[in-house]
């Protein structure tokens, strides 16, 4: 290299380190607001981090949350201060606006109970209903029998205390007499997460310091969060407070802020900088650079070529991976016009394969550590599933691909949103048997879903894809999640669609197999009623469809429910079908799950009902068809079959409509 050279090489380094030292001085200027590093989430020692809508007191200050969500430290412990006492938090859920309490008394392994009950009368938080009440018994002159918990460190030869769950312990009449000898009980709420064998086998401190669930309600920090914010609460109002300072919602608009003056500072180097690389390059001896283009172009397709192969010839969890080339140009380099649907996870787009095949691919947002858990959780469960109502996996990109890909089977009529409320909606259509058909064949998935141990968690009828026959495939598994054997329920933070999610799900962070059957239920109400589960154009009270259609069955005005182009009105058939399924959404739809009915026999009642309408369908060939007309005249339309409200009786005793 020659003087010159070297020097227009000085020169290039000396703009890279001036424009270095500008943009990082730029980001810090703009980084410097100090809510922004004074709600930076913090914890106590042991315990959870504490953030919003939380913030500890003498480690953050109060704009960081709401006034009444203070939190102290405690001997290294998170402690939330009520007027009854003291809590210490074992866990905060943000995601589901819930949190783990055990009460100070027990976690300081005090003997028994606190001394009165918890009252949350004057406090931001509510108890969810997935908790059991605890009793604690003390200075009992008679002993219950049966099984209890002893509480030792407060009985003596002539006095016994003791705690049980209430229910099938006070059905013996001698447990009424014991528990009338006592002093008044305590009740402590726990959540119980874990089966009965375990119970069995634990103390009453133990059963204790199982905690107790609260929820609390406060405006959403997902979007502050998702643009690198941190949440907050000043003047009375939602802050959002970013590196560049306060923002109402997001830090969006700060970002850009930033990019601005760092690219501003940047452009401003870079004219110097391609200036001098010019020179340099041009300078530099062309035979050299010709070889070194050469070699790199080898070099490149080599492991273009390795790769590719490699990508080609491999399986992952037993399906093919494909080429992420492959892929681009099967659709066309992912073209908008391509485009099948946008989920909250990746947007689909149909594509055709070397081989002929036309495919849906699914490309994920981003390829961060959350979407390629979701994109191994979806292979793992669906390449272990066969079923005809499921949609049917064909293969994936490499976990080291440019993009996460998954590439399914095409099924090309759309989807059940389509047809009854979409883009596809015709008035009728489609009609009443088929759609009874649709509600058959997407419970039958769930069945085979249920009894394989996986929940799928996000049944919508978005997710419920119709081939040419309307026959039903099943999709999206990229919430789902393998169900452990032996136990009621798991606990893990809500995910799902709004209008679909299960409320105690949703409240309390108990997953069941239930929860799919309450989104099934809201599924049969959007056949019926031709109406999408959630419309914001809708009463403030009926925004939700499943409320909509609990509030119309219950003050007997399953008609205003019905899409009258499916004929209801004019058919008698009809009309007892989509009765008998209104009956069983119904049912699906209870708040508390154990009034839900099994998958198994939601499956087996809509078989009935259909064997049922075939029955009554070859009746009516030999009948006179005018009996029809009569039999409508004579049950009045303005009110519901009586079963509707009396033979499925709501867990909910408040009506959320007049009748």
């Amino acid at each position: 290299m020659n003087l010159q050279s070297f020097l227009c090489l000085a020169g290039c380094l000396q703009f890279v380190l001036a424009a270095v030292v500008l943009a990082n001085f730029v980001y810090r200027t703009a980084a410097d607001d100090a809510r922004y590093e004074a709600c930076e989430p913090r914890n106590c020692g042991y315990g959870p981090d504490i953030s919003y809508p939380f913030w500890i007191s003498g480690e953050q200050e109060s704009y960081c949350g709401y006034p009444n969500f203070k939190i102290t430290c405690a001997e290294k412990y998170p402690v939330l201060n009520f007027s009854d006492g003291e809590f210490v938090i074992k866990d905060i859920f943000y995601a589901n606006h819930s949190i783990l309490l055990v009460n100070a008394f027990e976690y300081l392994d005090s003997c028994g109970a606190p001394p009165r009950n918890i009252s949350l009368e004057r406090t931001p938080f509510d108890l969810c209903s997935g908790n059991t009440d605890f009793f604690f018994y003390y200075n009992c002159t008679l002993q219950p029998t049966g099984f209890t918990y002893p509480v030792y460190c407060a009985s003596n030869s002539t006095h016994h205390s003791f705690a049980f769950f209430p229910g099938e312990a006070l059905k013996e009449s001698a447990n009424y007499s014991a528990v009338s000898s006592c002093n008044p009980p305590v009740s402590v709420p726990v959540n119980v997460d874990a089966d009965i064998f375990s119970l069995v086998d634990m103390n009453y401190s133990e059963v204790v310091k199982m905690g107790f669930l609260l929820s609390w309600t406060a405006m959403n920090c997902s979007d502050c969060e998702g643009s690198e914010g941190r949440c907050g609460f000043e003047n009375n109002k939602f802050l959002c407070f970013c590196r560049d300072g306060p923002h109402s919602q997001t830090c969006k608009d700060g970002n850009k802020k930033i990019a601005l003056k760092v690219g501003i500072a940047f452009a401003g180097v870079a004219g110097g900088i391609a200036v001098m690389m010019i020179v340099y390059f041009y300078k530099s001896h062309q035979r050299k650079k010709s070889e070194q283009s050469f070699f790199v172009s080898r070099s490149m397709s080599s492991v273009d070529s390795s790769r590719t192969d490699f990508e080609k010839g491999s399986v992952y969890y037993g399906i093919p991976v494909f080429d992420y080339e492959e892929l681009r140009k099967a659709t066309n380099d992912f073209d908008p016009a391509a485009e099948l649907g946008d989920g909250g996870f990746g947007t689909v787009f149909k594509g055709k394969l070397r081989d002929g095949r036309v495919v849906a691919v699914k490309r994920l947002y981003e390829s961060n550590y959350k979407r390629v858990e979701q994109f191994m959780n979806e292979i793992k469960i669906l390449t272990h599933l066969r079923h005809p109502n499921l949609v049917s996996l064909y293969g994936c990109t490499s976990r080291q691909s440019q993009r996460l890909l998954l590439v399914y089977e095409y099924v090309p009529n759309g989807t059940v949103a389509d047809h009854i409320h979409g883009e596809l909606a015709k008035p009728g259509l489609p009609p009443w048997s088929t759609r009874l058909n649709i509600a058959m064949e997407t419970a039958n998935a769930l069945v085979y879903l249920h009894a394989s141990v996986v929940i799928h968690r996000d049944v919508k009828t978005n997710n419920i894809l119709l081939d040419e026959n309307f026959s039903v495939k099943v999709a999206d598994f990229g919430l789902s999640r393998l169900f452990p054997l032996n136990v009621t329920h798991v606990s893990t933070a809500p995910q799902g669609t709004p209008g679909y999610v299960d409320p105690e799900y949703h409240q309390c962070y108990q997953l069941t197999e239930k929860s799919d059957v309450y989104s099934f239920g809201v599924v049969l109400m959007e056949l019926i009623s031709s109406l999408p589960a959630v419309d914001i154009t809708r009463h403030r009270h009926e925004i939700n469809l499943s409320a909509l259609a609990m509030d119309k069955i219950r003050s007997h005005a399953l008609h205003e429910l019905v899409d009258r182009n499916l004929g209801f009105d004019t058919d008698y058939r009809t009309r007892k079908m989509i009765t008998a399924v209104a009956e069983l959404g119904f049912q699906c739809l209870q708040e508390d799950h154990d009034m839900r009915p099994s998958m198994v026999e939601v499956w087996e009642t809509l078989k009935d009902i259909q064997n049922r309408g075939h029955d009554m369908e070859k009746s009516d060939e030999t009948d006179n068809p005018a009996e029809d007309a009569v039999l409508l005249k004579n049950n009045p339309l303005t009110l519901s079959p009586d079963s509707v409200t009396v033979k499925w009786v709501s867990t909910d005793d408040t009506p959320h409509a007049s009748s």
